[in-house]
């Protein structure tokens, strides 16, 4: 759980493009089903989100930073949809 985090300029506008509202970034960082940490020092927290039919939300997560930053956000298709 990461209590408190910023925003890149980057992650904002894609999260503005893709319509993706604060709320499932805060939801899918503080409570996701999966977390995978990565050798570039970011941390990808992952959760299927219900209002985009189960699609897969990824939030990429520099940890290294204070506080820690959000550097993007995506819907994974990789991981497909959770029904």
């Amino acid at each position: 759980m990461v209590e408190r985090f910023s925003y890149s300029e980057h992650a904002r506008n894609v999260m503005k493009e893709r319509e993706i509202p604060d709320d499932w970034v805060e939801l899918t960082v503080n409570e996701p089903e999966r977390k995978e940490s990565k050798e570039d020092g970011t941390v990808h927290f992952i959760r299927a989100v219900a209002e985009r039919e189960g699609r897969h939300l990824r939030v990429v997560v520099n940890t290294e930073t204070d506080p820690p930053a959000v550097v993007t956000v995506f819907f994974d298709r990789r991981l497909g949809r959770k029904i």
